[in-house]
């Protein structure tokens, strides 16, 4: 079984998750096969130890985690890796791979930018 989790920060505000948790269904849709998750930093649970444990518990193998940051901040950057660290330790069989966060990618960057183009019109 393969499980993909989106890392996102977190946010005090519940609200904040909703796009998100959008992104986590519409993923689900298209990869039915795949256990798509949803984890976050801080703030909000599940944390990412947390569901890369459960992940575990239902019998996944593989692991992606796709960080849901505009850029390589801090948490990228510094967190994250100490977090992917820990869980290699606790479960050495897992295969855990990382993502660069969205916000690197050119065409993320490219549709955020056709959205603004577009807004523009509005």
């Amino acid at each position: 079984m393969q499980t993909l989790i989106l890392f996102a920060h977190g946010a005090r505000d519940p609200r904040w998750a909703a796009p998100f948790q959008r992104l986590q269904a519409i993923l689900q849709t298209r990869l039915p096969a795949v256990n798509v998750g949803l984890a976050f930093l801080e703030f909000m649970t599940p944390d990412l130890p947390g569901l890369v444990e459960e992940a575990v518990a239902k019998g996944s193998r593989e692991v992606r985690v796709v960080p849901v940051f505009l850029g390589q901040g801090g948490h990228v950057l510094r967190d994250l890796p100490l977090l992917l660290e820990q869980l290699r330790s606790a479960h050495p069989d897992l295969q855990l791979s990382v993502a660069q966060a969205v916000g690197e990618d050119a065409d993320v960057l490219n549709a955020i930018a056709d959205y603004c183009v577009g807004d523009l019109g509005r």
